[in-house]
């Protein structure tokens, strides 16, 4: 049946009673019959409004804790029977029920429940049982049934009611039922996704993934490439959380690469001030300093041609004096925990700059899943929060890295993991002097980086690229010596690597002959 239906009858039965009264109060006023369960049911009392009870529809009481309360033919029956099937017809005047034209359902709060840290038991009785259950029949029966499972559609019923003189039309319906069988397919996953953590099992036989629209983007990684931004419900400080202070809607591109900054920056302490410079999801520039001023002016030297219309992360409050460095050059976006006012002003002059604010930065050890769709299925992983402790290093060169060259690996350490392989990071003094990212060998990578040293040593003045006297970390091992020696002629005198080659020997003999330190982490940082 695609013609309207009028609506006479509807079921409301929600947790979330934002915008409740006004709407059933605009559906009694419009003629509709209101039914409902337990605490909804009162609250529409309170206010007022005659609704009659399920248990009296069913003639069967709620029951369990309100396990069972909806599960009943009489329920069920008015939602799922064809009007236009006259043994469906027969068969609901035989058992006295009558056809119920609404459901408006939103479910038990599992998600927040287990968001607050809710122990396994207080879980399990938040999992909705009678909700879904009816918001898959009446999907189902679209033909015949309106469906609403977000506070956000109850206006858009009014409208649709006011344009169908008290009907509904079959292009709403639909509607209405694939956003409903989204969202029980949302809540299954978050269920299914939360027990298998919660029994530990790392590899289910099935995975299923969830999110709900945040905006709709203008475009994805280009124009003809449509693409949207949906939230998974995690509370993870980032990009997702961030609160937009000024600035035109963030682009797929940049979604993208504020997350990888943001990330990549959260690696460092809030006492220790740090910002991190991205271009297409790769560092151009890291950098340490005293205040953040300092840090984005180090990161900033590292390559100040690809920091043009880069996004810029920051791990401590924006203060004014950063804003005005940043203000400098053309920036996509800037993201950091907070910013004060003054530096919200000197951003106000330019409108096409984004500024966010998260409240906090992530926790970069947390266990997170991550996944990603390749033709036919997807490839899911732990995320990469592989850390390295000096206790953690093993030296296998005859000359041991000196304190600061120590310091510097481990800085460069950190900027690895969040470099495209293959990785090279060039690091002095708490700052990148150099990144070679995403090359098929690491000798290349090797060798762009130093040269982007070299060129930037012009830009600044210097009589030597700031390469003389860094210290480099490898992603991966060194397959061949010739990685190595082609950072040791770029001057570096420290090399951190994961080790584990089988020409190992060989690369530690080089670093020998050249008199340079060498640590090995055991541990690798591929990012693909």
């Amino acid at each position: 049946m695609t013609r309207p239906v009028p609506l006479t009858r509807a079921l409301i039965s929600v947790s979330d009673k934002t915008g409740l009264i006004d709407f059933a109060r605009a559906l009694a006023a419009r003629g509709v019959e209101l039914l409902s369960t337990g605490g909804t049911a009162k609250a529409l009392r309170e206010a007022g409004l005659s609704v009659r009870d399920v248990a009296e529809v069913t003639g069967f009481p709620e029951m369990m804790d309100g396990r069972v309360k909806t599960l009943h033919p009489v329920v069920h029956g008015g939602l799922l029977a064809l009007r236009d099937n006259e043994e469906h017809v027969a068969a609901m005047q035989a058992h006295g029920i009558q056809p119920i034209d609404l459901l408006v359902v939103n479910l038990y709060p599992f998600e927040e429940t287990v968001a607050k840290g809710a122990g396994y038991d207080d879980c399990i009785e938040n999992i909705d049982i009678g909700g879904p259950a009816m918001i898959r029949a009446a999907s189902k029966n679209h033909a015949f049934v309106t469906v609403v499972v977000d506070v956000e559609d109850y206006a858009a019923v009014l409208a649709e009611l006011d344009a169908g003189d008290g009907a509904t039309s079959y292009e709403f319906r639909q509607r209405q039922a694939q956003i409903a069988y989204a969202r029980t397919a949302a809540y299954d996953a978050a269920v299914s996704t939360w027990m298998a953590q919660a029994i530990g099992a790392e590899t289910p036989r099935r995975r299923a993934f969830a999110g709900t629209l945040a905006q709709t983007l203008r475009y994805g990684e280009n124009p003809h490439q449509q693409a949207a931004f949906y939230l998974d419900g995690s509370d993870r400080p980032g990009v997702a959380t961030a609160k937009q202070w000024q600035g035109k809607e963030l682009s797929y591109n940049n979604i993208n690469d504020t997350d990888a900054a943001f990330e990549l920056v959260a690696e460092f302490p809030v006492d220790q001030p740090a910002c991190a410079i991205i271009k297409h999801a790769n560092p151009c520039g890291v950098a340490t300093g005293k205040t953040l001023a300092e840090a984005y002016a180090r990161a900033f030297d590292c390559d100040r041609t690809s920091a043009f219309g880069g996004i810029i992360a920051l791990n401590g409050t924006l203060d004014e004096d950063t804003a005005k460095e940043i203000a400098g050059i053309f920036t996509e976006v800037v993201i950091a925990p907070d910013a004060t006012e003054g530096a919200k002003a000197v951003f106000a002059a330019k409108k096409n700059l984004r500024l966010l604010t998260t409240g906090a930065l992530p926790d970069v050890a947390a266990p997170i899943t991550t996944f990603r769709q390749v033709a036919g299925g997807f490839l899911v992983q732990d995320k990469d929060n592989g850390r390295i402790a000096p206790a953690d290093l093993r030296v296998v060169t005859e000359r041991a890295p000196s304190e600061q060259e120590l310091k510097d690996l481990l800085f460069a350490w950190k900027v690895a993991k969040h470099v495209k392989s293959n990785a090279i990071i060039y690091v002095r003094d708490g700052a990148t002097v150099g990144v070679g990212a995403g090359q098929m060998s690491r000798v290349d990578s090797t060798r762009i980086a130093a040269r982007k040293s070299h060129d930037m040593a012009e830009v600044l003045g210097l009589t030597e690229p700031l390469t003389k006297g860094s210290v480099v970390a490898s992603d991966a091992f060194f397959p061949f010596a010739d990685g190595l020696i082609a950072a040791a002629e770029a001057g570096a005198t420290a090399i951190i690597q994961p080790g584990g080659s089988m020409r190992d020997q060989e690369v530690i003999d080089a670093a020998n002959e050249r008199g340079l330190a060498m640590v090995f982490t055991g541990m690798r940082h591929f990012r693909h």
